[in-house]
């Protein structure tokens, strides 16, 4: 399973692996509990990949976010979404100083701690996003 399989709905609690292409929209299925469930085309779905956080300078994807609380827990599972405010803008401080404090909502951290856990808990450890076409080629020359 890779990062790019791993979608949020919106409207839905939790995160989802895509599964199949149905006729009315995406069959995915619960990383919390395995479930099953078509996600209408009405729905807006988003990949974790195309997700970004707001910083002082460049955005930074949502995979680089995660990989840097990866490396500040040593592959532990976070904080609990459920924490204070204030202990939640201190903890995603500690990980990622420069975002930005303005844009950057307490349930946006909410969310990135929330999803990061339940990677964490389905057996993530690599948090890569898809390498462009023909990156791969020119590496190997």
């Amino acid at each position: 399973m890779e990062l790019k399989e791993i979608l949020a709905i919106s409207g839905q609690p939790g995160l989802y692996k895509y599964v199949a292409q149905s006729t009315r929209g995406v069959i995915v299925e619960s990383l919390a509990d395995g479930r099953r469930m078509n996600a209408s085309a009405a729905s807006k779905v988003s990949a974790l990949t195309e997700i970004s956080m707001f910083t002082e300078g460049d955005d930074i994807p949502l995979a680089d976010v995660f990989t840097r609380i990866y490396e500040h827990t040593n592959g532990a599972q976070t904080i609990s979404h459920k924490e204070t405010p204030e202990r939640l803008k201190e903890a995603f401080a500690e990980v990622l100083p420069e975002y930005d404090r303005d844009r950057v909502h307490v349930s946006d951290i909410k969310k990135c701690f929330s999803w990061y856990n339940t990677l964490v808990a389905a057996g993530f450890t690599k948090f890569e996003l898809p390498s462009a076409p023909g990156e791969e080629a020119a590496e190997t020359e």
